[in-house]
């Protein structure tokens, strides 16, 4: 039986080649997000980006929460997978960095499409109806993991999917010595997933790592 392969820098090039379908807006929008501080590590991977469009036309999503906008690079491509009269609810602390990505959400078509919330995570999932949601993308502070989790339990129907981003945290979480809060936080978040007989999951290891859940039964 085949194990994980090992990702190298070239096999990395080569799947990119292979399956990446990223146009000018997207290319765009991640190479000025890399140009922050830090923008290359906060921001999603064009390959996840991809696999969260087909994620969300796979579910035949209509209504996307995302947790955690940054400039908006995942947020565009789950607006393109709702198509027309779909909508992303996406929330934030802030504006300061989303407002970079609203220009390429408009070239692409999509800015209708995105709902943008600016308060406490909390407060913002607290508004919507339960059991509305088809697909919620958490990519957020991780301490607040627990929570936004619990929430996304709540806000999808019975076939919705929830996606949660980081759940490798830059391959630390299988180091015992790393034991920063949001090592920790997210070492304990998949400890208790693994525990939580009311889902199935699979956590991939893409970018830096994708967990999928979905309501058991």
């Amino acid at each position: 039986m085949a194990t994980q392969v090992s990702i190298t820098d070239a096999l990395s090039g080569y799947v990119r080649e292979m399956s990446l379908r990223e146009d000018a807006v997207l290319a765009e929008l991640r190479e000025l997000t890399a140009e922050l501080p830090a923008g290359a590590a906060q921001q999603v991977s064009p390959e996840e980006g991809q696999l969260l469009g087909l994620l969300a036309g796979l579910v035949r999503a209509r209504t996307v929460v995302e947790i955690g906008t940054y400039t908006g690079y995942a947020t565009l491509c789950l607006a393109r997978a709702v198509g027309a009269g779909g909508r992303v609810i996406t929330c934030d602390i802030t504006s300061r960095w989303l407002d970079l990505g609203r220009p390429f959400w408009a070239r692409a078509g999509v800015a209708e499409r995105i709902d943008v919330r600016i308060a406490p995570a909390a407060r913002t999932l607290a508004d919507i109806a339960p059991g509305s949601v088809d697909l919620v993308f958490v990519d957020a502070d991780k301490t607040g993991y627990p929570l936004y989790y619990e929430a996304a339990l709540e806000l999808i129907h019975d076939d919705g999917l929830v996606v949660v981003d980081n759940t490798l945290y830059f391959g630390r979480v299988a180091d015992p010595g790393a034991l920063d809060p949001d090592t920790v936080a997210v070492r304990a978040f998949n400890e208790a997933l693994l525990a939580d007989e009311r889902v199935d999951i699979s956590l991939l290891p893409v970018a830096d790592g994708v967990t999928l859940v979905r309501k058991a039964g």
